[in-house]
């Protein structure tokens, strides 16, 4: 595979467009200024780019609004589609983050469970309580990813749920072409949802890359029966 022979560059992006901490709405195109960095990353050898997350967030990029829209603090889906065409021009694969355990408060089906509470159609998309209070005063508790209640937990075995993210994932490969995805938190992921993923992204393009990241455990639980390629080794 590709990846195996390749030398990545990763890029936070918001952070490289100074864009706000807070997404305050404004939108800006500064993401097409990676191009200008293209000569110097060819001149290392870099023939991969990855990049920390890109779609519309509440802040740092992990706590994600939509999956289907390029954050507007970085620019437009066409301004990113147009940078990944020049990136694959100049010899260099594309991977994006993938945040897939968790969303931000700001996502438009949790804003709409906070709106309608038990009539809302997305209830069953997260993990709630109506009984009980979040730490946000919402007049519900809903499960925050590892404790982080700015971290709203996804149901990922609800099917409305898997397929509006593999409907994202096409997407993603369809307007940006990219060549794979880096998993965010992979060891916290369901296991039958990789496999989905997996058999999903092998569908739609061939050798495509998935990375997982792992802080500690069993490596291997994630690289057998056919889930994912490689994963990190932080430990």
């Amino acid at each position: 595979m590709w990846a195996y022979e390749s030398i990545f560059y990763q890029i936070y992006p918001l952070g490289f467009c100074g864009a706000s901490y807070e997404n305050d709405g404004r939108q800006t195109n500064g993401i097409t200024k990676l191009q200008n960095w293209i000569p110097h990353m060819k001149q290392l050898g870099i023939n991969a780019v990855y990049f920390s997350p890109v779609f519309e967030s509440d802040s740092h990029g992990y706590n994600t609004r939509d999956f289907y829209l390029i954050d507007r603090r970085l620019g437009s889906n066409e301004s990113f589609s147009k940078l990944c065409h020049v990136f694959h021009e100049n010899g260099m694969k594309v991977v994006l983050d993938g945040v897939f355990p968790h969303v931000g408060r700001g996502f438009w089906a949790f804003r709409d469970v906070l709106e309608k509470r038990e009539a809302s159609d997305y209830k069953d998309w997260f993990y709630l309580d109506f009984h009980r209070d979040s730490a946000y005063q919402d007049g519900l508790w809903y499960e925050g990813w590892e404790g982080h209640y700015d971290l709203v937990k996804l149901n990922l075995r609800h099917p409305e749920v898997v397929r509006h993210l593999l409907g994202a994932v096409s997407e993603w490969i369809k307007q940006f072409g990219i060549d794979g995805i880096r998993l965010d938190v992979a060891y916290s992921l369901d296991l039958d949802f990789m496999r989905q993923l997996r058999a999903h992204c092998d569908q739609c393009k061939e050798e495509f890359f998935l990375l997982g990241e792992m802080i500690h455990g069993d490596y291997n639980r994630l690289l057998k029966e056919g889930k994912l390629n490689s994963v990190t080794n932080y430990e």
